[in-house]
């Protein structure tokens, strides 16, 4: 059990939010459950009586059961039609679904989605869930992610939807999509503090007991584990060495010469094998190590850039404002450990 601790309360004698969390079955639970935790966790932790949130779980079928891929049901608060019904006003919809739905998804619920969202503040998804937009238009034009065994399917089903198959979640405009399983929790996290600030948000995610709030450009699989994926790849022993030589020049020289091999079939491995340029590895890996010290508590902007291979902090700068959006001084104010 959690120790449970209080935060102070940005949101007293504003309007509750009503979030619905939408699942097709068979959903996978952990798609719904996790958000929903952050959301009731958010209401617990609010001292004022008049709680941030509504939460409520529609399914699609005939009864409240909502099947999962695990085979074990979860029980909806409302049916879509008894939703239908009330069509009480909404500010969050969240999709969810599974695996196994992606080529079933109900067309009366694409039909609610497709209409309802239109007077909805904020339309996400989780998964598979970004099928269910997509197939409702929703992400016609729109930048979108799903979990990276699905972005390409998705890609492909739907062309005009800008698939990035990297970020664990992705924000255009009022519609948010998602990576599975825990990218849920993060996505969730995020909503809880563009409502009620990232002071609170963090001590949402501190209950929970996460290890740190991921922004939503962080990949969704280290470059690292990227460079395993490939069996028998021949870059295998020199991304190791790149690994844990990163304070050390790098050039695409000095890499063809470790492995014992020309500038051009180098050039050649890495884009055969691992999709990218020797200059773009060696870039990624410096910068998620930058981010992985100051997400393990490292302040020094100098000590980062040093222990990631930077050759100065403004260097380092430059290279996190490129690929993410944000300075690493906002990095370190938006996502650093919680501390006590």
């Amino acid at each position: 059990m959690s120790r449970t601790t209080r935060a102070k309360p940005p949101l007293s004698g504003r309007a509750q939010k009503r979030v619905v969390i939408l699942g097709l079955p068979p959903v996978d639970s952990l798609d719904v459950t996790g958000p929903a935790e952050v959301f009731a966790f958010a209401n617990k932790l609010h001292r004022s009586d008049d709680k941030p949130y509504i939460l409520e779980l529609v399914g699609v079928g005939a009864d409240l059961r909502l099947e999962s891929c695990t085979g074990i049901a979860l029980m909806a608060h409302k049916t879509l039609q008894q939703e239908r019904d009330e069509s009480a006003a909404i500010d969050t919809l969240i999709v969810v679904s599974g695996w196994e739905a992606q080529d079933q998804l109900d067309e009366a619920a694409i039909d609610w989605i497709r209409t309802r969202s239109e007077n909805i503040r904020r339309v996400c998804s989780i998964c598979v869930g970004a099928f269910a937009l997509a197939k409702a238009g929703l992400l016609n034009g729109r930048r979108a992610t799903t979990h990276w065994r699905m972005t390409r399917s998705l890609a492909e089903r739907y062309p005009l939807v800008q698939v990035d198959p990297n970020p664990i979640w992705v924000k255009d405009g009022n519609v948010y999509t998602s990576a599975g399983v825990s990218a849920g929790i993060d996505l969730a996290l995020a909503l809880v503090s563009e409502d009620l600030g990232d002071g609170f948000a963090m001590e949402v995610a501190k209950n929970l007991v996460l290890f740190l709030r991921r922004p939503g450009g962080q990949a969704q699989f280290s470059v690292a584990l990227q460079s395993q994926h490939v069996s028998g790849s021949t870059l295998d022993e020199l991304c190791v060495w790149i690994n844990e030589h990163l304070t050390s020049e790098l050039t695409v020289e000095i890499l063809a010469d470790r492995l014992s091999t020309s500038v051009r079939t180098l050039i050649r491995l890495f884009q055969r094998e691992l999709q990218t340029t020797p200059a773009k590895y060696v870039e990624n890996v410096r910068l998620e190590a930058a981010c992985r010290s100051i997400e393990l508590g490292v302040r020094s902007m100098e000590e980062v850039a040093r222990r990631s291979g930077y050759q100065s902090v403004d260097v380092l700068r430059k290279a996190f404002i490129r690929r993410l959006g944000v300075s690493p001084k906002e990095y370190v104010h938006r996502f650093s450990p919680i501390s006590d």
